[in-house]
């Protein structure tokens, strides 16, 4: 039998909200508490699934971008960058995640941040955060008009694998809001239906944790075509999934609309981990008991 539409509609309702903005304001305010040198600008916002509102119950770090903007990294050949006048940085990536490092250490407590692979790790009194240190990201046109002309994004280091990654939360979070309105506000919902339905499995056993984590899955879900959201969850879950089955998945892009979503580096996901994915929806839907 199918899913119960009750179900659906359960699954598409939001998590809690407000303990992931005390967990933003407390970084926040941890990172205002620490003595930065003169020059330095930043900025402390939400990115994930709390800031898009796609977080379901259960859902647990916060994920926070801080960004440096007084020193950027930019897509540009040296030859523009001399044009615009721009110069080499004195204070750079590395100094900013050692001196985030120290406010947060000093503020928390030594014990209570780590270092991940990517992400610094915090225990608020609220909820843990992932906090991403990063530069601001300036992709620039091939022939640039004016210095401000480039989409920005935010680029991290990884340290133990001697690479850049690049990324562009803002207008993720911009893209899903124009989504959300152009579904009738259905996009949103959606997402956490499908993110729901997918925990469901895994709690069971039925797929592993990592085919479809929840990024990848958002961005699965951007690239459906705004017709197939319907006000009937039921159907939204069917048309998607219709669609989905015959899409061309060499053509998807990440909600950002600049990085392709599928695709060998560590930053994307593998068809065949999607087409399994769409496989387990279709027996979840077929098998309902």
């Amino acid at each position: 039998m199918p899913i119960p539409e009750s179900q659906l509609e359960r699954w598409s309702h939001i998590g809690a909200v407000r303990t992931a903005q005390q967990t933003h304001e407390s970084v926040r305010n941890a990172l205002k508490a620490y003595d930065w040198p003169s020059d330095v600008q930043y900025e402390v916002y939400l990115q994930g699934s709390y800031k898009n509102n796609t977080n379901i119950r259960g859902d647990s770090d916060v994920d926070i971008v801080v960004q440096l903007n007084s020193t950027f990294l930019t897509n540009l050949p040296e030859d523009w960058k001399r044009h615009f006048g721009f110069t080499s940085a004195t204070y750079g990536w590395k100094a900013f995640r050692r001196d985030t490092l120290k406010a947060l250490r000093s503020y928390y407590g030594y014990s209570e941040v780590s270092e991940g692979k990517k992400a610094l790790k915090v225990n608020t009194r609220y909820l843990p955060a992932d906090v991403v240190v990063c530069l601001q990201y300036r992709k620039y046109p091939d022939r640039p008009c004016r210095e401000d002309d480039f989409v920005e994004g935010m680029a991290f280091r990884v340290p133990f694998e001697n690479r850049w990654v690049i990324n562009y939360p803002k207008l993720h979070y911009d893209n899903g809001v124009k989504k959300n309105q152009d579904t009738n506000g259905r996009y949103k919902p959606t997402v956490r239906m499908f993110k729901n339905a997918r925990t469901y499995l895994i709690e069971r056993k039925v797929i592993p944790v990592d085919l479809a984590p929840s990024y990848f899955l958002e961005c699965l879900l951007y690239n459906v075509p705004k017709d197939k959201f319907s006000s009937n969850l039921q159907s939204t879950f069917c048309n998607v999934i219709t669609w989905l089955w015959q899409a061309d998945f060499s053509q998807f892009v990440c909600q950002n609309e600049q990085l392709p979503l599928f695709g060998n580096t560590p930053e994307q996901w593998s068809e065949d981990k999607a087409r399994r994915f769409l496989e387990a929806m279709v027996n979840l839907w077929a098998n309902w008991r």
